[in-house]
């Protein structure tokens, strides 16, 4: 009887796959049918029990929907003044002025639909 080799079997070949491939492909039936069957249930009876609670990393890492839109780099210039107080909240001084604005631009709408 020959002796089995104790090598491990030849590594298959990489794959590489964008994320949009991925998150467009369509649902397949049985998905299709398992989310319609969760949309019937009332919310009371979804088990939420075994889901963990986020952490303070978790939340603090959060951002609002509309800042993950598709965004268009432009240079703008604001005063020294300005500058220096958004950098002094911390990191992120460039996303908390599209937040600023973003909140300017809800509350316009909100007060013109009124």
């Amino acid at each position: 009887m020959a002796k089995k080799s104790s090598a491990s079997s030849q590594q298959g070949k990489l794959v590489r796959v964008k994320a949009e491939r991925i998150f467009n492909r369509p649902l397949t039936k049985q998905q299709r049918d398992r989310l319609d069957r969760l949309a019937k249930k009332p919310d009371s009876a979804i088990g939420v029990s075994d889901i963990p609670p986020f952490t303070d990393e978790q939340l603090a890492e959060m951002v609002p929907y509309r800042l993950r839109s598709k965004t268009t780099l432009i240079s703008l210039r604001v005063q020294n003044e300005v500058l220096t107080w958004l950098k002094s909240k911390g990191p992120g001084h460039l996303s908390r002025i599209n937040a600023i604005l973003a909140n300017v631009m809800d509350a316009e709408h909100r007060l013109k639909n009124r």
